[in-house]
């Protein structure tokens, strides 16, 4: 079954391997198992119902929130070969009855439709005449109440177990902590779920959180050295979005609006421009995006602050969607968190919601806030946010570890002189009257108070207010101070304080901006660096130019032909037939068909006019920051490992574990890595070490698929991929 999927997948995608919890996911699906799939943004998820469907056959339901992220997949799939359809209100009634009669032919493979459209009597007995068994829910945090994106449609599902009794139910989603998990499960009513939650990690994101101040220029500043990339600018407000569009334009770029208060038409001529690469420039609300699947955004800009983490892990997702660089930059200020709270208000009052509703609106603002404020390397809070470790010591991917701030010396006097003054106003007082205390401010109310009269008064009065405003937040963030509850929300001390007070405890961090000259060059990513290696970038601009003009000629849209990671790997290899083409990741044996000759045609005369050699022999660039390490908290790999250190075999460490046998090949790999034993003729015949230790000397060992066609496509992939994690060992 396994090695159907993967000779399926290589012919239609040109993917030679499974990602991390892609095989166990599409078993699930295979043997109709109900199941949770939580991976981030480019993981992967999309394939884990979509490959299962073709290699068994019938027609699998996608439920699927946006007309547009419906039609984004349905064109992916038609691309590479993959019957797929949606019905949507955009069709006409021939249309539609067309389509229906393919279904019901039996010609389809994957059914796209809305949550409304799934409830009507009509459809469900379309579903009943091909006895559809499979469904599979896109953007499943939708269906969750506790979920970033409370949407009253994707409640209904619930219904799909009483509507299609012995149906299996398959959820997947980018962003859901523990508790939304708990919850899909329970709202969909599935039935012993497999639950399978990646790293949430984006290593190939660089985060940055900036204090707003000049908007224009801030903004400005990211697009001048993001030239030529696409982006999407979000705003709050529909207002903004239109200023700061006209603005950007002004500027001389490619940049269109797009917001809830334009006609529908508008929006979807915003976003078809966006998609087929005739805007670079977005500037939304955060009503954009979740229909985009664009893969190479290559920057998100934040103007204020989003309304949860989970809605800020979700609007920069959009961003490097290719695995390849990209940047994701929030300004913020301290009344960011303050406008939230005035907007759930009013709504709260205006639309009956849940009792619950507002308290845990403004306890995701609130961790939204803590997240801008603190003095945490970026990545790490994210993933421990969703309920990870991540241990690097250095993401060298976020503005805290690339050096955009420095640490406060002092930082420990500092925190003293905070909390004693919380302490001395008697914990009654919120921020801005504190700052004023500590800043030595002389106003009318700090005199009435008598707090000019206070012993901390003045003792920070060489510092702006807007950074003991972001110090006092750091120290909130790190569990140093408390802020209440309340209406009038004041600063209170707390165990932790009295310790830093009394010089128990010494280890606080304040951070500030780094002093910098203007002219400093912001530093580049370690991903931003390493994923040109090595590519001929004239090649690349030639490829992206004979990329876009087939656009046109075929109706798709371009990153749907191929990925900007898929054209860097051309211009860094620069094939010359058929046969190398299919060398390289993302290109399957019907892209080859439907664009090989023209692609072939490109590469060779690019070649030939610039005097460069072609089926370049090349590792690949160094990979990227690795992701965060989660062993600490999956038992599965800490038992395997163990057993391995034993001396176990492949299928017995898959029994006792009940995870698939690529991904116990992944902490074999781990285990070899990690404690470099002599031999692995435990898992790896002599024989077959051998042949691919000389395919390795000959091709290198940076990409499997090569050696894997070099070795006749007779020794599978996880014995290559665990010699190679021996010779690296070495």
């Amino acid at each position: 079954m396994i090695a159907d999927l993967k000779k399926l997948i290589q012919k239609h995608w040109g993917f030679a391997t499974f990602r991390p919890l892609q095989e166990d996911a599409m078993r699930a699906v295979l043997e109709g198992r109900d199941s949770v799939l939580v991976l981030p943004t480019g993981g992967g998820k999309s394939l884990c119902f979509q490959a299962p469907a073709v290699l068994r056959g019938g027609t699998t339901v996608v439920i699927s929130p946006l007309i547009a992220l419906m039609k984004d997949q349905v064109d992916g799939l038609q691309s590479c070969g993959v019957p797929a359809i949606q019905l949507d209100s955009s069709l006409s009634p021939a249309e539609r009855f067309s389509y229906e009669q393919d279904v019901r032919d039996g010609a389809i493979r994957l059914l796209f439709v809305s949550p409304e459209r799934l409830m009507m009597a009509e459809f469900q007995n379309l579903c009943r005449q091909i006895d559809v068994k499979t469904f599979a829910i896109d953007e499943a945090h939708c269906i969750s109440h506790w979920g970033h994106d409370f949407r009253p449609e994707y409640r209904m599902l619930s219904r799909i177990k009483e509507i299609f009794p012995g149906a299996n139910v398959h959820a997947y989603t980018a962003t859901a902590t523990e508790q939304v998990r708990a919850d899909i499960c329970k709202q969909l009513a599935l039935t012993n779920p497999l639950v399978l939650v990646g790293n949430f990690d984006r290593p190939n994101l660089t985060y940055r959180v900036l204090r707003r101040g000049d908007v224009d220029k801030q903004v400005r500043e990211v697009l001048e050295r993001r030239k030529g990339e696409s982006g999407i600018i979000y705003c709050l407000r529909r207002r903004d979005v239109d200023d700061m569009a006209a603005t950007v334009k002004g500027w001389g770029y490619k940049a269109m609006a797009y917001h809830a208060g334009m006609e529908g038409d508008e929006r979807r001529r915003v976003q078809e421009a966006f998609i087929n690469e005739e805007s670079d420039i977005i500037v939304a609300t955060i009503a954009f995006g979740m229909g985009i699947d664009r893969s190479n955004i290559r920057f998100v800009l934040h103007t204020s602050m989003p309304k949860s983490v989970e809605h800020y892990q979700q609007e920069t997702g959009r961003a490097g969607r290719d695995g390849l660089e990209a940047e994701c930059v929030l300004l913020h200020s301290g009344q960011d968190f303050l406008t939230w709270k005035a907007i759930l208000q009013k709504s709260a009052m205006e639309n009956e919601v849940a009792d619950d509703f507002l308290p845990n609106a403004l306890r995701h603002a609130e961790d939204m806030d803590r997240y801008a404020r603190g003095a945490v390397c970026r990545h790490k809070a994210l993933v421990n946010y969703f309920g990870q470790k991540y241990e690097e010591p250095s993401c060298a991917a976020c503005d805290l570890c690339l050096g955009d701030v420095e640490k406060v010396e002092d930082a420990l006097v500092v925190a003293q002189k905070i909390l004693s003054c919380v302490a001395r106003v008697n914990e009654r007082y919120g921020v801005n009257h504190v700052i004023s205390v500590l800043r030595g401010e002389d106003t009318e109310r700090v005199r009435q108070l008598q707090h000019d009269q206070l012993t901390t008064f003045g003792l920070l009065k060489e510092h702006a207010k807007t950074t003991v405003r972001d110090w006092i937040f750091q120290l909130i963030g790190q569990g140093f101070l408390m802020k209440s509850e309340d209406e009038y929300p004041v600063l209170k001390l707390n165990f932790a304080s009295w310790e830093v007070m009394k010089g128990k405890q010494t280890k606080v961090q304040l951070l500030q901006p780094a002093r910098k000259e203007r002219t400093e060059r912001v530093k580049r990513s370690h991903a931003d660096e390493s994923s040109w290696e090595g590519v001929d970038r004239d090649l690349a601009d030639a490829l992206r130019k004979w990329r876009f003009e087939l656009a046109k000629q075929t109706g798709k849209p371009p990153y749907i032909i191929f990925s900007d990671a898929t054209l860097r790997e051309l211009a860094r290899i620069r094939p010359s037939t058929p046969a190398k083409l299919l060398l390289v990741y993302g290109i399957g044996t019907r892209k080859i068909e439907d664009f090989g000759e023209s692609l072939l045609a490109c590469i060779t005369d690019y070649c030939a006019e610039h005097d460069v050699p072609m089926d370049v022999v090349a590792d690949a660039p160094p990979p990227p920051p690795k992701p965060a390490k989660t062993a600490a908290i999956t038992p599965s790999r800490a038992l395997a490992i163990k057993l391995f250190s034993e001396g176990a075999a492949i299928e017995d460490v898959a029994e006792q574990t009940g995870r698939a046998r690529t991904t116990v090949t992944e902490y074999l790999c781990e285990y070899i890595q990690r404690d470099k034993p002599a031999s692995v003729a435990m898992w790896v015949a002599p024989a077959i070490y051998n042949r691919v230790a000389a395919a390795v000397e000959e091709h290198g060992g940076a990409r499997l698929k090569p050696l894997f066609i070099a070795l006749e496509e007779k020794v599978p992939y996880d014995d290559i991929r665990i010699v190679v994690a021996h010779l690296n060992k070495k």
